[in-house]
């Protein structure tokens, strides 16, 4: 990398954790620059504005989440054991490094869905990745014998990826962990009865 590359990855990495907890329209320049470090200048003078460090710093957000599950998917080798690493990450996110702020999918979507078109289609993209991972591993599952022929492929990888992210919502809004808790024995269960 070299020395602009290097402040670009550096101020995206400072304000990520911002974005993810404040929101882009909660975001302000003070916010970066506090973050960073970095005078307004230095932050505008590797970015074009606000929007590119927001589309930046969700990418970056929603890497770290992907990372923790490919991680944590690699030490595993069924397919019923790979989507279970979803029920164990996310039951457990706190011994992760999850983003500040919890999941970047949840949070963008429910603040950029009327209000920021570019990171609207970044959620929606990231939610799209999450169903094709989730349909690839319970395909393969299903030519390897490891579920039933009949397993309604989209429709569970959708029921997943809901029960899932609103898991989140209600465990992050009502701060009761045993909601989580109950949640992801659904998650655990929907996967057991394929």
């Amino acid at each position: 990398m070299n020395k602009a590359e290097k402040t670009r990855q550096f101020i995206v990495e400072k304000t990520a954790p911002v974005f993810n907890e404040k929101g882009y329209v909660g975001t302000s320049l003070n916010d970066m620059t506090n973050a960073t470090g970095l005078t307004k200048g230095s932050i505008y003078g590797n970015f074009a504005n606000k929007d590119e460090v927001a589309l930046a710093a969700f990418d970056h957000n929603l890497k770290q989440v992907t990372t923790i599950i490919q991680q944590e998917m690699s030490k595993h080798n069924t397919c019923r054991e790979k989507l279970m690493v979803y029920v164990q990450v996310y039951s457990n996110f706190q011994k992760h490094p999850f983003p500040e702020g919890g999941c970047p999918l949840l949070n963008t979507a429910t603040e950029a869905d009327d209000t920021h078109a570019a990171l609207r289609q970044r959620a929606a993209d990231g939610i799209q990745r999450w169903k094709n991972a989730i349909t690839t591993l319970l395909e393969k599952g299903i030519q390897l014998g490891e579920f039933r022929k009949d397993v309604p492929v989209e429709q569970t990888a959708l029921s997943m990826i809901a029960t899932i992210e609103g898991c989140i919502m209600m465990t992050k809004l009502t701060g009761k962990t045993h909601y989580q808790k109950a949640i992801m024995r659904t998650v655990e269960k929907l996967i057991d009865d394929l």
